[in-house]
């Protein structure tokens, strides 16, 4: 049973760490507006046979909480992934896969700040590491950057969408009790809804790239595997181990992202990015470790 759950959750983030290179993979091929317009497009249309039956029996559910679940929808599926199609035009698919990292700790920190749940000196020990990876990743090894205000604009803007993202998996808390079915289904239809008004800006500023042979093959990767398979390999794992053992499988996303980077697209695996990645891990790994530690009665094993 284990092991059936490590292939679904390892399926799972390779195929998350592959969004960042097929990001990158649309420069030139597909904007991106369009990109994030169409991949929600064709995940709609797959979702609708798998979870319309569910969405029927849930609707009362859906009808009462359609604010939250149009804002989860918006603010993980629309908003991040339209600045993060878009950062990937101006920066590196591995500096957008190690500042992806930050995503847990920064959801540490938010439960905190919201939640009042608690942090030890431990965890905060790995919230620094993390956001000193994060730093060196967007100022491309040189700090000095930071005084003269030089940063990558693609780094600069990825920040904006981690803090989204975050904030998105925090908002999770506030989802109505649902099948995953109509859940799923739901917040791909308001990805689809949100994300209208930015493929209308970009065809009105005249910026659209109509997608080519190579632009579809992105668009249908993002749809297929980025979304939909990758959603339900990771909601099998969680019901074959836990949510807390299946969250840990997430930190593999960096490090696919940045392998993925080095080997499909050829990119130049720097010293800097080796650092970062070393402390961005190491953060998240002593936060993680210390938390369930303190989550976990000295006498009973949870895990």
């Amino acid at each position: 049973m284990h092991r059936s759950a490590y292939i679904f959750l390892l399926l799972t983030t390779l195929l998350w760490g592959g969004n960042s290179v097929a990001g990158k993979l649309a420069v030139g091929h597909v904007s991106p507006m369009t990109l994030v317009f169409l991949r929600w497009v064709l995940a709609v249309l797959i979702m609708l046979p798998i979870g319309w039956r569910s969405m029927r029996e849930d609707w009362p559910v859906v009808r009462k909480h359609w604010i939250v679940l149009a804002a989860l929808g918006a603010s993980g599926f629309t908003l991040f992934n339209t600045i993060f199609y878009t950062a990937l035009n101006y920066t590196t698919a591995i500096n957008v896969s190690i500042e992806q990292a930050a995503i847990p700790i920064l959801i540490m920190t938010a439960n905190f700040v919201f939640f009042r749940l608690r942090v030890n000196w431990a965890q905060i020990a790995g919230v620094v590491l993390t956001i000193v990876g994060v730093i060196l990743t967007a100022c491309h090894g040189d700090p000095r950057r930071l005084l003269t205000l030089e940063l990558n604009f693609g780094d600069a803007i990825m920040l904006v969408a981690v803090f989204l993202y975050s904030g998105y998996s925090v908002g999770l808390r506030l989802k109505p009790v649902m099948r995953w079915q109509s859940l799923m289904l739901a917040l791909s239809i308001a990805a689809l809804v949100t994300s209208l008004p930015f493929f209308l800006w970009e065809i009105a500023a005249g910026k659209v790239i109509v997608p080519d042979a190579h632009g579809w093959t992105v668009i249908v990767y993002t749809a297929i595997g980025a979304s939909v398979i990758s959603q339900m390999f990771y909601i099998r794992g969680n019901e074959l181990i836990g949510a807390n053992r299946a969250g840990l499988f997430i930190n593999l996303v960096p490090i696919f992202g940045t392998l993925l980077s080095v080997l499909i697209v050829g990119e130049t695996f720097q010293i800097y990015q080796a650092l970062a990645l070393v402390l961005v891990l190491g953060g998240i790994g002593l936060a993680e470790y210390s938390g369930r530690k303190a989550a976990s009665p000295p006498s009973v094993r949870t895990r």
